[in-house]
């Protein structure tokens, strides 16, 4: 069975527009100027993409790439959210065809009804499939269920001689898109295959653990027991407490774990918004001390031990979500992401980092540990297996910079990796040291757009 669906737009005007505006990442380090054009046909797309001009011109999705991703200075930017029609869903073999302007939570919308969920989900569901497959996304689950790109059966890609292919996993073109930031081409369409679930609820597990030594033994021994996976760690914490954490476990709730009276609308999505965060905040509002406190009352109202509680896909996904532009929280400074992955067998590097961040006290209540399994054949795509460390940190503290420069060599000298999507100021000479394919990449780009039609401020940075 099939079925034929046209979404409403996430956030996109009636016709094509080009205006000069400032564009940022989510973070909000680093803007720049561009001329922002918003096709709404495949046509469309494909004459902005031959009118870029000289600085040539790089797809955006919803934003929420943390650094410089999706910004081109001086260039075009080509937002692609008016491409957002989910063409057909085939509710028998779990596959859905959309648009690459369409956004997870839409997919939610629209998938969930006939129990079906996305494979892969990041901590937003304000994510385009065009953005999952350019950052090649993770989520959760990637110890069983590895990166978006993994799901994804084909996609139609607009290259840089406006032409359209139609690409498949298993060829290089696939391999070099899939985490490839946008710059092999403006994906159109998407084919993807979904994870069948009987409600919309999850049943979640949570437990405090002590230090980081504790907590990554209860991740490598329960691990396999549980599709999704997270872990809160508490950076500011020192001594014996040092990575103390919360964490928390679950999968998709079966249809006889619900209660008799939330059986008959056991697949329903809700969502819910508190309000925005202020345009402008003061300054200093998360400093050591406020989010040092944060910290300690997170971690203390956390149960020691509790299994099987219910909880909504927003609440247990995608809690932040729920507060409209809670990046103007970091204040007008913006804020960077850090993540970063070091292989197993390389949990000394791990120990030393976090214990160095707690050390020098960074203000981070963003902060998450989580474990990769198998790699993904994206030639810059991030996973790795082993261990992964994300954090927030106020881009304003001082030293910061020269800080998470010696972290980037301590990361590379124990063969790990930053993640790109959320990268706004790592150095382009340990880039090659982190990604081996490189310069595979290089060579395919240098092949399929030997003008550089498609470039951000990002590729620029790095030299990709």
């Amino acid at each position: 069975m099939s079925a034929d669906t046209d979404s409403v737009p996430d956030s996109a005007p009636d016709v094509m527009g080009l205006d000069h505006t400032t564009v940022t990442g989510w973070g909000r380090t680093a803007p720049t100027a561009a001329r922002l054009i918003r096709p709404r046909t495949y046509e469309e797309a494909a004459a902005a993409v031959r009118g870029c001009g000289e600085r040539g011109g790089i797809p955006r999705g919803l934003g929420r790439a943390y650094g410089d991703a999706a910004q081109n200075a001086g260039g075009a930017v080509l937002d692609m959210t008016g491409l957002d029609r989910v063409h057909a869903i085939d509710a028998d073999g779990g596959t859905v065809l959309c648009d690459a302007g369409v956004s997870l939570h839409r997919l939610m919308e629209v998938l969930l009804p006939l129990g079906w969920f996305v494979p892969v989900t990041p901590g937003t569901r304000y994510v385009t499939v065009g953005g999952a497959i350019g950052a090649d996304i993770h989520g959760k689950n990637h110890h069983v269920s590895g990166s978006f790109a993994r799901h994804v059966l084909a996609l139609e890609l607009l290259t840089a001689d406006g032409e359209i292919q139609t690409v498949i996993p298993g060829t290089p073109l696939f391999d070099a898109t899939a985490g490839g930031m946008g710059l092999t081409g403006v994906i159109l369409t998407a084919t993807i295959r979904l994870q069948p679930v009987e409600t919309s609820l999850m049943s979640v597990d949570t437990e405090r653990a002590t230090d980081l030594d504790d907590l990554m033994a209860r991740l490598a021994a329960t691990d396999h027991r549980y599709r999704y996976s997270v872990a809160w760690i508490d950076l500011l914490a020192r001594g014996a407490a040092t990575g103390r954490a919360v964490l928390t476990r679950g999968d998709h709730a079966p249809l006889d774990a619900l209660p008799a009276r939330m059986r008959r609308d056991a697949l329903s999505f809700r969502t819910s918004r508190l309000p925005s965060a202020p345009a402008a905040l003061p300054e200093g509002l998360l400093s050591r001390t406020t989010v040092g406190l944060f910290n300690e009352l997170w971690y203390r109202k956390a149960p020691r031990a509790r299994t099987g509680q219910l909880q909504r896909i927003p609440a247990f996904f995608h809690p932040l979500d729920g507060v409209p532009h809670w990046n103007r929280v970091y204040g007008r400074g913006g804020f960077v992401q850090y993540q970063f992955v070091v292989g197993y067998g390389r949990e000394d590097a791990l120990r030393r980092i976090v214990r160095r961040i707690s050390e020098r006290r960074c203000p981070s209540f963003l902060a998450v540990l989580k474990r990769f399994g198998e790699s993904d054949p994206g030639w810059l795509s991030f996973p790795v297996p082993g261990w992964t460390l994300a954090l927030d940190i106020p881009a304003g503290l001082p030293g910061l910079d020269a800080f998470l420069d010696e972290l980037d060599e301590e990361v590379a000298a124990a063969g790990g990796r930053v993640y790109l999507a959320k990268d706004a100021r790592l150095r382009p000479e340990l880039l090659a040291a982190m990604y081996p394919r490189l310069d595979d990449f290089r060579a395919l780009r240098a092949e399929l757009d030997p003008h550089g039609v498609f470039v951000s401020d990002l590729a620029r940075r790095l030299h990709l």
